[in-house]
């Protein structure tokens, strides 16, 4: 993406002795533009009110949820805005999608889960074991890829839900959701899709994709923490969600509890506006998906070019699939044989480049790919705002690292 692009992003243009910093932690959260800035501001400074009053600002607040929920729905190729709720995280929405669905089964009833997921669309289900729920895993294979046999093998007549990740924050594998999808509905099961790491870097058309829910977080794509669930329509109405007396059991509200950060919502919609404006098209759909095409060229660029780099230097070690067009989203993690991620993560930090070490709560991965006790993994998480430039500066910094 071209300097304009950039120079919208206030936190690009800091350094660190007179280094400018690279930012490739986008996996556990992207930099943010000034039109989301603004638009969270602009809510404080003249529209901060509740919602469904009599007055203007109540009524402003009522725009801004339900614009932002169309907005939603067009990124997500939804049917519409009643298929959107928000809440406070991806993690919190999921458990509350979890206890309604585990009220809804019965005992002896099954969940499918990955090894390979994040513990958000993890954990929520094991807890569910309480009530009696089976929840079995599925396999991960030591290159970083689930191990469709094994989906195959232990879908049955009792399986009810497969809870799976579009794309691995741990390692960037891309998986088949199309497979997936046949599998578990010619089992009559629903398919839940956790789209964190996916959605800042395809597009996501839900309704092609077969899903009954899928999770994303706005803060992974330019915009500020709210997590967003997609609920096929009528599904969230038959789920007796916690709710209290004065909630509508009615989808997309009846799993929104409390009053609802409106600012943050302002800025999930600015951010949606945000990736629209780089697309081209008469519709927002339209332009969405023109920008996503951009942004994903962009990125497939940039991370071809650290993964060729990194692959050239013989003390590193890459994990996950090859960089084949829907194989892996634009992220690496590596080890350097002899440092411990924290080292190679300080090392870079000092010099002004920012990735991340440890497990990033793909913890059951790290675990069956035997990197728990060497401390995980580092990662390096390509955005629409990477360059060339500073990969070459990240790879140079890498060969400093192994020649320290």
């Amino acid at each position: 993406m071209d300097q304009p692009f950039r120079s919208q992003f206030p936190s690009l243009q800091r350094k660190l002795n007179d280094h400018p910093l690279i930012f490739l932690d986008g996996p556990a959260g992207t930099q943010v533009p000034d039109k989301v800035i603004n638009a969270m501001s602009d809510y404080y400074r003249t529209s901060n009110a509740n919602t469904h009053g009599q007055f203007l600002t109540t009524r402003e607040t009522d725009e801004v949820m339900d614009s932002t929920r169309r907005l939603a729905a067009d990124f997500l190729g939804a049917e519409g805005p009643h298929t959107i709720s928000f809440g406070q995280n991806m993690t919190s929405l999921n458990y509350a999608l979890s206890r309604a669905i585990g009220r809804f089964l019965q005992p002896g009833d099954e969940i499918l889960i990955t090894q390979l997921d994040h513990e958000a669309n993890r954990g929520p289900w094991l807890a569910l074991r309480e009530r009696g729920i089976l929840v079995n895993e599925i396999r991960l294979k030591h290159d970083g890829t689930l191990n469709y046999e094994d989906l195959a093998s232990k879908l049955s007549g009792r399986t009810r839900l497969v809870a799976l990740g579009w794309a691995s924050n741990l390692c960037g594998t891309i998986n088949d959701i199309y497979k997936v999808r046949d599998l578990t509905h010619r089992a009559g099961a629903w398919m839940l899709v956790d789209a964190v790491h996916f959605a800042p870097h395809f597009t996501i058309d839900v309704q092609a994709a077969g899903c009954d829910f899928l999770l994303c977080s706005a803060y992974k794509f330019y915009g500020p923490h709210v997590g967003i669930l997609y609920s096929r329509p009528g599904l969230l109405d038959r789920l007796p969600t916690d709710r209290l007396r004065t909630a509508a059991q009615a989808a997309p509200y009846s799993i929104e509890t409390g009053t609802l950060n409106h600012a943050a919502i302002a800025g999930v919609k600015a951010a949606i506006e945000f990736i629209a404006e780089q697309g081209a098209g008469e519709t927002p759909r339209q332009r969405l998906v023109s920008a996503m095409e951009k942004i994903g060229e962009h990125e497939r660029k940039m991370v071809e070019k650290l993964y060729k780099g990194l692959e050239k230097l013989e003390p590193v070690k890459i994990y996950g699939p090859d960089i084949r067009p829907g194989k892996r989203a634009p992220t690496i993690s590596f080890t350097v044989e002899g440092k411990r991620p924290e080292e190679v993560c300080r090392f870079l930090g000092e010099r002004g480049i920012f990735a991340w070490d440890g497990h990033f709560y793909a913890i059951r991965a790290v675990e069956v790919l035997g990197l728990l006790e060497k401390g995980g993994v580092t990662r390096m998480g390509i955005s629409a705002y990477t360059t060339e430039q500073e990969i070459d500066a990240v790879l140079k910094a890498v060969k400093a690292l192994i020649k320290a």
